[in-house]
């Protein structure tokens, strides 16, 4: 049986009152007694659904970005677009959103997850975008709700909004194809990430759905950034390595910085090389020739994680659920 509050006051030698009011978040008590309160409770097995906090909507919600090499999370539009979708709809139920940015290389998790315990957070929506299973265990753990947000572990029973990356990069390679019909390359982030290897999955899907041999596709792993992926291209080139006559690309940054490359070294986008991208991103719009990309609705994707994670709040539920959030083409002379 789980702990009540009245024991967990006599174990502690406190006043039930201050317990209360340390479980509860509120004000009244220091925060090292709530710390303390918080830590017992946990190891003696308190029921925290009993607490007041997840009903009343005195908390905030979490939005927790968690970096670790920060190469993509760096691109902030792609980042706040899902934050404001949070925001439009947190507020709309009367909760705050506190955006909070943790770096594996510089913080200490332990210490930054009990600090979190003491706060008045009454849900967390993580970003998994570049995090790993081993970073995302001790999140599960907290007392309070948890949506992952762009990213998805197999073995981590959590609910989660994700984009659909294989029916993106499927699109997109698909398209590619029917333009071209030629063999077409991939042009690969050289940070690995979940989504990335979503995406190559539904290219070969794509490459092998048009009769032709995965084996012959080119393939080069380029830096995931504008300047890092033109560097990495220029290289290339001047390597005199073979070239695709497309190809798509991991993310729209990899396919700008490989288009400016290609323009520096004299091949005509179109008319040589295709390129098709991943994120419609605004920068897409305004290069030369502009981009073909795949679209996915980042506003939209953290109202719909905002909203599972108030679900949750308002009624706590045994079943999980992955959310996957459709891709779209958005055709532009890129191709």
């Amino acid at each position: 049986m789980s702990i009540t509050a009245k024991e967990l006051a006599r174990k502690l030698n406190l006043s039930q009152t201050a317990v209360s009011m340390a479980l509860n978040n509120k004000p009244g008590v220091s925060t090292e007694t709530r710390r303390l309160v918080v830590e017992a409770a946990e190891k003696y097995g308190y029921d925290f659904t009993k607490l007041s906090l997840k009903k009343n909507k005195a908390g905030s919600i979490y939005a927790v970005s968690y970096r670790s090499h920060n190469a993509i999370m760096s691109y902030s539009p792609i980042f706040d677009a899902m934050v404001e979708g949070m925001e439009s709809v947190v507020q709309k139920d009367n909760y705050k959103l506190k955006v909070i940015t943790f770096y594996e290389k510089r913080d200490n998790l332990e210490h930054y997850l009990g600090d979190l315990r003491t706060t008045d957070c009454v849900g967390i929506i993580l970003f998994g975008t570049e995090m790993r299973e081993e970073m995302v265990r001790p999140f599960l753990k907290l007392p309070f709700p948890v949506v992952i947000l762009d990213a998805y572990f197999e073995n981590l029973n959590c609910n989660y909004v994700v984009p659909n990356n294989r029916q993106g990069a499927y699109l997109a390679t698909d398209y590619l194809i029917s333009r071209r019909m030629k063999q077409p390359g991939y042009l690969q982030s050289a940070y690995p990430l979940r989504n990335f290897s979503e995406r190559l999955e539904g290219f070969y899907h794509a490459v092998h759905d048009n009769g032709m041999s995965r084996s012959r596709c080119i393939i080069h792993q380029l830096s995931p950034t504008i300047d890092g992926a033109m560097a990495d291209m220029l290289a290339i080139i001047d390597r005199g390595d073979a070239l695709a006559d497309c190809y798509f690309a991991d993310n729209d940054l990899i396919a700008i910085g490989t288009i400016k490359a290609l323009r520096l070294r004299g091949y005509k986008v179109p008319e040589q090389v295709a390129i098709v991208g991943f994120d419609n991103i605004s920068e897409g719009r305004i290069i030369d020739p502009s981009l073909t990309s795949i679209s996915i609705p980042r506003h939209y994707m953290g109202q719909v994680a905002a909203r599972e994670l108030l679900s949750q709040i308002n009624e706590p539920r045994q079943h999980t659920c992955k959310i996957e959030v459709s891709a779209n083409l958005v055709k532009r002379f890129s191709v």
